[in-house]
C-alpha cells in the first residue's frame, strides 16, 4: 500500500481520469469474483448473511464512519496541516482497506494458523487501489498504512486467541474453507 500511494503520488500529475477509474473498476470486479468465490465454500449461508447484516448495522449504531472523520479532523488540527484531501483520503483509504471483508477474513485465516492467501490477493490489489486513491486524493491515503496495520493485526491476534476455544466447524466458517 505504501508503494502504491508512492507511486500516486508520482504519476498523479500525469494519471488521467479514464486510467484510475478502469483501475477501480477492475478491482471492484476481481474483489466481487473473490467473494463469489469464496460464498461458494460456505456451508452455513445465513450465518454469512447474518455476519454481513449485523456488522453493518453494528458500524452504523456506532456511527463509525463520523467518529473516524472526527478523528482525523483533530489529528489535522493538533499537526496544523490545512490540506483539505487529508480527511478524504484517510477516511476513503481507511474504508477501502480495513473495512473490506478479505480483511476481516484474511485476518482471520492467519489467525487461525491457514496459509494467508487472502492477505496475499488482498495486498496486490490494495497495492494498484493505493496508486490510483492517491493520484485522486493524495498523501492521506499513505497514512492509512498505519491503521491498517493495526487493525489487521489485532483481529490476527484476536482469531489466534480464540481459535483454541471455537470448533472446528466454527472456525471453517470463519476461515470459508472446505472441511
Amino acid at each position: 500500500m505504501i508503494i502504491g500511494s508512492i507511486i500516486g503520488l508520482t504519476i498523479h500529475p500525469h494519471l488521467p481520469e479514464r486510467l484510475k477509474n478502469i483501475t477501480f473498476q477492475a478491482i471492484g470486479i476481481f474483489t466481487l469474483f473473490w467473494g463469489f468465490t469464496m460464498a461458494l465454500t460456505t456451508k452455513k449461508i445465513l450465518l454469512t448473511i447474518f455476519a454481513f447484516v449485523s456488522g453493518s448495522i453494528i458500524g452504523e449504531l456506532l456511527y463509525f464512519e463520523f467518529h473516524l472523520n472526527d478523528a482525523v479532523e483533530h489529528l489535522k488540527r493538533k499537526l496544523k496541516i490545512g490540506n483539505p484531501c487529508l480527511t478524504e483520503g484517510i477516511v476513503t483509504a481507511f474504508l477501502i482497506f480495513c473495512m473490506g471483508s478479505m480483511t476481516i477474513l484474511g485476518s482471520i485465516e492467519e489467525g487461525l494458523g491457514q496459509p494467508p492467501s487472502l492477505y496475499l490477493a488482498k495486498s496486490i490489489l490494495d497495492g494498484f487501489a493505493a496508486v490510483a486513491l492517491t493520484a485522486a486524493l493524495g498523501i492521506g491515503v499513505m497514512f492509512s498504512a498505519l491503521p491498517l496495520f493495526i487493525y489487521q493485526a489485532g483481529l490476527t491476534i484476536f482469531a489466534r486467541l480464540l481459535s483454541s476455544f471455537l470448533l472446528e466447524a466454527v472456525t471453517n466458517e470463519l476461515s470459508l474453507s472446505v472441511v
